[in-house]
């Protein structure tokens, strides 16, 4: 299993703030993987098809997700981890994210890294 960490937090307050902020100044969004993977409204058609065609299951969580269900703090985010046997290992760092300029780089990296 893959598990998606964003660096952003649940919750609707967060979720329209961070549409507004997509919006009116994406080159400030904090959270790269999101701003990948998403649209203003919804997850971008290449993404969702990537994930569907993975033979691994898949989990997305933000980041108060993550440490209420895991119960650690990614160090910093976003990031990936392989979950197998109940133990997390990270397969895909913050910083390698952050210098994915478009989804084809982030499934590379993901297609090397993870699976």
């Amino acid at each position: 299993m893959l598990i998606f960490v964003y660096n952003a937090d649940s919750g609707l307050f967060n979720t329209l703030t961070d549409m507004a902020h997509k919006i009116f100044s994406p080159s400030t969004y904090a959270c790269q993987l999101c701003k990948l993977t998403y649209g203003p409204l919804s997850m971008r058609t290449e993404w969702r098809d990537f994930i569907s065609s993975m033979e691994t299951g898949t989990e997305f969580l933000h980041r108060d997700e993550f440490e209420s269900q895991y119960g650690c703090t990614a160090p910093d985010l976003p990031v990936v981890y392989q979950k197998h046997a109940g133990a997390l290992r990270l397969c895909v760092s913050a910083t390698e994210i952050n210098d994915c300029t478009n989804i084809a780089q982030l499934k590379s990296l993901i297609q090397s890294q993870c699976l």
